[in-house]
């Protein structure tokens, strides 16, 4: 995976070149206070420490202008002849030279690290969301199989507990929709389902099966039920309609 920008690691904004101007005032301050006990000696030390702090907290830009304005104040303030740009000697060379190039390099390798360091905050951050993401969904999967087992143990033992049960059928969601407009236009068509047989559900009359397994829908039937002496009575049953997690199932029992 590719960071695209782990060069904008930086904050943005003003708050920067305040920092850079403080950093810059700071440096020529301390540099004055300390010019009575080391003269001219390393006149850019302290714009390179400037610069380099600059350059870890807000980055390049900033950084950069820290160490061209400092090149400017050291060469005026700090190198003989003092307050004058007239006269361009040796001690203006190997500031011109030493200064820029040991600054340039530390802000380069400080530039560097930071990068790095961004980057692998960005791979920390991407690794962190998607292990979150792969938790919800192991977690997700983990209810949805508890709640598909839970009402499989339902439709299994039920039946066998309930007299009045006849057919406990699961419908597809999808399907029953298309059920719903074929009803409403008045042409019913057979669908895909799975049955669980009650335990009055061999009692009933095998035509009344058959129809059944085509048109069973929510509301009032009337089923021929074998009664104690092998004759068929016909009984007033009720399909309700229960919508879960799990998909949505039509219990069909006998009126009470």
């Amino acid at each position: 995976m590719k960071i695209q920008n782990a060069k904008r690691w930086a904050p943005r904004g003003s708050r920067a070149w305040l920092a850079a101007l403080l950093a810059l005032a700071v440096a020529s301050g301390v540099r004055l206070l300390l010019s009575p006990f080391i003269g001219p000696a390393m006149p850019g030390a302290f714009f390179c420490v400037a610069a380099a702090l600059i350059e870890y907290f807000f980055g390049l830009g900033p950084a950069l202008t820290v160490m061209l304005v400092g090149l400017v104040i050291a060469d005026y303030l700090f190198v003989p002849p003092y307050a004058d740009f007239t006269t361009f000697d040796r001690a203006d060379l190997m500031l011109l030279i030493s200064y820029p190039s040991l600054t340039i390099f530390v802000i380069c390798l400080i530039e560097r690290l930071r990068r790095a360091q961004f980057r692998a905050e960005l791979f920390a951050s991407v690794a962190k969301s998607r292990y979150e993401m792969l938790l919800r969904a192991d977690n997700s999967r983990a209810l949805r199989r508890r709640t598909i087992d839970e009402t499989h143990r339902l439709l299994r033992h039920l039946p066998h507990y309930h007299d009045t049960i006849i057919l406990i059928q699961a419908l597809d969601r999808k399907a029953t929709l298309r059920t719903d407009v074929a009803l409403a236009s008045g042409a019913i068509h057979s669908l895909p389902h799975t049955s669980a047989p009650g335990s009055r559900f061999s009692a009933v009359h095998p035509a009344d099966i058959a129809r059944l397994q085509n048109t069973l829908t929510p509301g009032s039937h009337r089923l021929r039920i074998k009664s104690g002496d092998h004759s068929y009575k016909p009984v007033d049953c009720v399909g309700e309609r229960f919508t879960t997690h799990a998909g949505d199932f039509l219990v069909l029992r006998i009126e009470d």
